[in-house]
Order: C-alpha cells, then structure tokens, then sequence
C-alpha cells in the first residue's frame, strides 16, 4: 500500500476556512502541497466529518473542501473500530478521544503515514508504539 496523509479535524477545519484560520492554513496547505507532490494518498476518517458538522452553514466549506481537493473519506470499518479501542486502552485514555483514536488507526491501514493534527499532543500518544506514523502539527 502506499504513503498516505491522514488529515484530522483541525487540519481539514482550517484547510475549509483559510479566511478564520489563516496561520493554520498556510501550514495545512504546506503539508497538503508536499503530499500532493510526493502522490500520497490524501484520506480524512469519516468520524472527523461529525466534529465539523454543524449544520449547512458549517457544513458547506467542508463539503467544498472534500470536493475540490481530492480528499478521500475513509470509512470506518469495524477493523478500525477495533484498532482505535485498543489504542485507547493501551494509551489508557477514555472515549472522549475517540476521534482522535479513529484518526491514528485510519493511519495503521498504510504502509505509510503521516498524520496533520491540531492536536499532536494526544496524537502523539495514541501513535507512539507505532514507527510507520509520522504526526505534524499544524
């Protein structure tokens, strides 16, 4: 399989609203830029779209984004499901990360990862056993 760009909540966020979030996403499209470049595979976990999803007012830039930049949604299977629970234990962190945990095991699924966070502090903790998962922070 190969190298893939897992974009979280906050790396899709500002890559959907580069007026409110201006520093966040010249860095986030830095990032997007050299994945584009290297011809990663750019995938977004279907459980980050229900952080961003608020309503049609909200929802429309994020649509946008997903449309116009060649983002892939990934599923969630019950195999990542799995994978993010176990992460979770072995972090000794509780649901309320789940999406963080969902993020780190869409990222297990390649050969290859590097994971765009706003958050790399519980990313980090999440994908520490795991040498193949590089995390950037916005």
């Amino acid at each position: 399989m190969a190298e893939a760009l897992i974009l979280d909540s906050e790396a899709v966020n500002a890559l959907a609203r580069p007026d409110d979030r201006h520093a966040l996403f010249e860095r986030a499209r830095a990032i997007l830029t050299v994945a584009h470049e290297r011809r990663s595979l750019i995938r977004v976990p279907v459980a980050v779209l229900a952080e961003l999803y608020r309503g049609s007012r909200f929802d429309a830039p994020v649509d946008h984004l997903l449309r116009s930049r060649g983002l892939v949604v990934c599923d969630l299977t019950p195999q990542i499901a799995r994978s993010a629970g176990n992460l979770l234990a072995r972090a000794k962190l509780s649901s309320a990360h789940a999406v963080d945990a969902f993020v780190v095991a869409t990222a297990l699924t390649f050969d290859k990862a590097v994971i765009a966070t706003g958050d790399p502090h519980d990313i980090k903790i999440l994908a520490a056993r795991h040498k193949r998962i590089s995390v950037l922070g916005l």
